[in-house]
Formats: C-alpha cells, structure tokens, sequence
C-alpha cells in the first residue's frame, strides 16, 4: 500500500533534506488551499510541474497517481455547477449551470492537483521512515510521529486480516446482495475488524513496553542541512511567499 519506488531514485530533490521538503510542502499547500486567483493557482500549477520534472519522476506514474483525484473532482464538475446559485452560464434540460458554479469547480481542480503533484515530487521523493524522522526533528508532537509510524507498519496487517475475513465469508458461500442480510454481514465484517485491531494494538502495546519503550523511536539517521538544502528552502519559499502577496494584492 505504502511503496517507496519513488524514494529509490536519484535526482536533486532525492538528495534533498527531508525537512525542507516538508516545510515547503506545508506552506505551499497551505497557500494553494486558501487562494481565489487564478493566475496564483496556475502559477501554483506551474510550480508543482517543475518541481515533478525536477525529481525526475515518470510521467506516467505521475498520472497514474493523479487519476483518484481527477475521478472524485469529475463528480464535482457535475453537481457544483447546477448547485452553486450564480449567474446562468449554460443548460441542459432543465438544469442550468452557473458560472460561479464552473469558476468554483475549476478552482478545486487546480488546487488539488498542483498540491497532490508536489505532495507526489517532494514526499515520496523521501523514504516514509526517513519521513517520519524528520518529522519528529520539525517538533511535530510525538503522538502524531507515533500515529504515522503504526498506521505505515499495521495498515499491511489490518489489510491482511481485511482478506482473510473476506475469503472466509466467500467459503461459508457469502453473496453480496442488496438485502438486509448483506448490510449484516458487512456490519459484522467491520465490527470484527474493529475487535482485532483493538486486540493487535494491545498486544503490540504491551509487547513494546516489555522491551523497554518509553516514548520515543531512535533514529540512525542524522539530518544536516547543506549550503543546497538552505538555498532551495529560500527560493522555494520566497516563490511561495511571492504567491502570497499576488494573492493578497488582490485584495487589497
């Protein structure tokens, strides 16, 4: 589920401190979440495209992560004009369209793709346990480092128990259909995933502190920042800022 393909590559941003990574991808997330502008998204768009091309990453790979997104944000593209209230811009049937309700549609698109591109180029560039490391060296709570850690480990073995339940439900001659035996059985199927979890998260819990654990994961890894990591965090950041202020200008 979690695959670090992009992570065994080399490229500039491969090389990158992971801590940098994460401080741009927040910011920048951050901003293209929050901004109206259109030319503030395209040029979002275009920086997440050259930080793609920067991290040498496939392109086909790169669609082939993109197409959720775009699949969840088509379903968009057909109710958010009809529902928006706005100015009529086209009909069909008796739906009519608004422009207000194309412009917000289109808005969605670009901010979620440019932020799912550089989410793509920056973080998967860097290995998940790397990641989350480098988490922990930003100040993130220790929880939240914890919560990333198990769920990255145990999300395998829920999926695992996930199949088993499946297949053991398709043995005893389990029929998915639409009745209320059905909505039971995937009732039961959920519950009974809940119960392991739980007991597997008990189990792991007390085993660890057998072995001593008071909080804190060690890391071998040991993150200095380069004359390079310090360059690219002030130029990726200044463009981010240079948003900001389109953005704000705008306003003004």
């Amino acid at each position: 589920m979690f695959e670090d393909e992009f992570a065994q590559r080399d490229s500039f941003l491969h090389r990158l401190d992971p801590r940098v990574k994460i401080i741009v991808v927040f910011f920048f997330s951050v901003l293209a979440a929050v901004a109206n502008r259109f030319m503030v998204l395209w040029l979002a768009l275009g920086f997440s495209v050259v930080v793609v091309l920067i991290s040498a990453t496939p392109i086909r790979q790169i669609l082939r992560r993109l197409v959720p997104v775009n699949l969840f944000i088509v379903f968009l593209w057909f109710f958010l004009p009809f529902t928006l209230k706005g100015e009529p811009l086209f009909s069909l049937g008796p739906f009519v369209g608004s422009h207000e309700g194309v412009v917000y549609a289109a808005r969605i698109t670009i901010k979620s793709n440019a932020i799912v591109i550089v989410l793509i180029a920056l973080v998967s560039s860097t290995p998940i346990l790397t990641l989350g490391h480098a988490m922990h060296d930003l100040w993130v709570p220790k929880k939240l480092v914890h919560l990333f850690f198990f769920t990255l480990r145990y999300i395998h073995v829920i999926h695992r128990e996930y199949v088993r339940l499946v297949q053991a439900m398709k043995v005893r001659g389990f029929r998915p259909k639409t009745n209320m035996h059905t909505y039971k059985t995937f009732a039961y199927l959920v519950g009974m995933l809940l119960v392991r979890s739980c007991d597997r998260a008990q189990r792991v819990h007390n085993a660890m502190l057998c072995r001593g654990f008071r909080g804190r994961l060690y890391s071998l890894s040991q993150f200095s920042l380069r004359t390079a990591d310090i360059v690219s965090l002030i130029v990726m950041l200044a463009f981010v800022v240079g948003l900001g202020i389109l953005e704000w200008a705008k306003m003004a």
